[in-house]
């Protein structure tokens, strides 16, 4: 059945989810797809999103899934960039002024927004634990939007991950500057870059 073998393909390449909406884009019947997931024992882990049972759950390859706007920010971005000492409690991500979050954060997840133009500055992928790529901010836009939300967040936080950003290889403080700029935090970056370098 050409239907079962596609599907089987698709789940093979995303690592074992599939998705409603992708199955029935490559043309397979609503009722071919549900009889699939079910034969194959699969577990509905979001709206529309299916896990087989031999899959590990990758919360943050989900949670993309369920709103693809959303990019991880904040203190998951620093986890991501390892700028922090450990996992964050709870998922941080920045969506467009104006998207609804009341999903995500009945969810638990940490909802920021931001002006649609600055929403894709600084955008990257990064890769979860489970090998699913994601959506995440670059090291400098991180580190500038830890700043801008610094009243919410612990300062400890905040300094480990510049002490962190400031010894990092990787690091581009040309960026760094061009994102304080836009996002303006750079007279409160300014002295933590003066005391750190």
């Amino acid at each position: 059945m050409l239907s079962a073998n596609q599907l089987h393909t698709l789940a093979e390449q995303n690592k074992g989810v599939l998705q409603t909406a992708q199955a029935l884009k490559l043309g397979v019947a609503k009722k071919s797809f549900y009889d699939f997931i079910k034969t194959n024992e699969f577990e509905q882990v979001a709206h529309g999103i299916y896990l087989a049972p031999e899959a590990w759950a990758d919360s943050l390859y989900f949670l993309h899934l369920r709103s693809t706007q959303a990019v991880f920010s904040h203190e998951t971005a620093l986890y991501f960039h390892d700028l922090a000492d450990r996992e964050p409690l709870q998922y941080t991500v920045t969506v467009k002024t104006g998207y609804n979050p009341s999903k995500l954060t009945a969810d638990g997840i940490k909802v920021y927004s931001i002006k649609s133009e600055l929403h894709a500055m600084g955008l990257t992928q990064m890769e979860t634990n489970f090998g699913h790529m994601v959506p995440c901010y670059d090291m400098e836009r991180t580190i500038c939007d830890v700043l801008r939300s610094r009243n919410g967040m612990e300062i400890q936080t905040i300094q480990n991950a510049l002490r962190a950003y400031v010894k990092h290889k990787d690091k581009n403080l040309r960026q760094l500057t061009h994102y304080a700029k836009a996002l303006r935090v750079e007279k409160i970056l300014q002295p933590y870059l003066e005391v750190l370098l």
